[in-house]
């Protein structure tokens, strides 16, 4: 899944890609390097991101989405917790909804979802992406990820949402600490006997800069190699990244070792 996010904020490549110009670019660089789909998302979901409008992330994603759709023949995922924007999207011609909350912050995600009967991306976070780093008191981390994902893995499918049309995130940097980041990528094949397919964005994450003790983003493209290459080792199916093109040859050895 290669990442394209048209904001200004984002703390990797905030604001390089904010125009339907300059995303397009981006787009088709993601698909010469490989990528199977695109992740375009308005919202910057960093730690201490402020929530913008609804209009506002309409505005960014929908232009994106719509040029995407007439250049491009890939599938697009929508990054959003707003059942607006999803349904929006999904009339724009995306193909699934990647819901950082997990469907907690918009009641009216699931419903949208199965209405359209496209896949639904299940995430773990704690509060919003402004609080979140101040919640990370887990008495048992990986049980309750698992409690949460149960919990709204059996709201989806009460909504009508098939079992098929689900992926499971364990949310890596989302309400977590660098250990506990460290931990959850260890404990995969737990989350991988609930029976889903499994998403994980290490990409470019702090916790790979606090081991490098590197603080610029755009240079932990190698420690990124080596979370995405635990990550296949331990069973995720599918890696959602920055820079496609430096882990598109990482991910097939990987694969070919552990996966084949």
């Amino acid at each position: 899944m290669g990442i394209l996010n048209v904001t200004p904020d984002s703390f990797s490549d905030g604001g390089q890609f904010k125009t339907v110009d300059s995303a397009l670019v981006q787009a088709e660089k993601l698909l010469a390097s490989g990528v199977d789909f695109i992740d375009l998302g308005g919202q910057s979901t960093r730690p201490g991101a402020l929530q913008i409008s609804l209009e506002e992330e309409m505005n960014r994603v929908i232009p994106v989405l719509k040029a995407l759709r007439s250049h491009f023949n890939i599938p697009v995922s929508i990054d959003t917790t707003r059942a607006a924007i999803a349904q929006a999207a999904l009339e724009a011609g995306a193909d699934l909804i990647n819901d950082i909350s997990g469907g907690t912050y918009d009641l009216d995600m699931f419903s949208t979802v199965a209405r359209w009967g496209v896949p639904l991306i299940l995430m773990h976070i704690r509060g919003t992406p402004e609080t979140m780093q101040e919640l990370t008191v887990y008495q048992d981390l990986l049980k309750e990820v698992e409690q949460f994902l149960q919990l709204q893995i059996q709201k989806a499918l009460e909504s009508g949402i098939s079992k098929e049309h689900l992926i499971l995130d364990s949310g890596i940097g989302f309400a977590k600490k660098s250990q506990q980041n460290i931990e959850l990528l260890k404990q995969l094949g737990n989350l991988k006997s609930l029976g889903y397919p499994l998403l994980v964005g290490v990409s470019r994450k702090s916790f790979i800069g606090e081991i490098l003790g590197q603080s610029r983003p755009d240079k932990r493209d190698w420690g990124t190699a080596a979370a995405c290459t635990a990550a296949i080792a331990y069973g995720v199916d599918i890696l959602r990244i920055h820079n496609v093109e430096a882990m598109y040859d990482v991910t097939r050895v990987a694969d070919a070792i552990w996966r084949s």
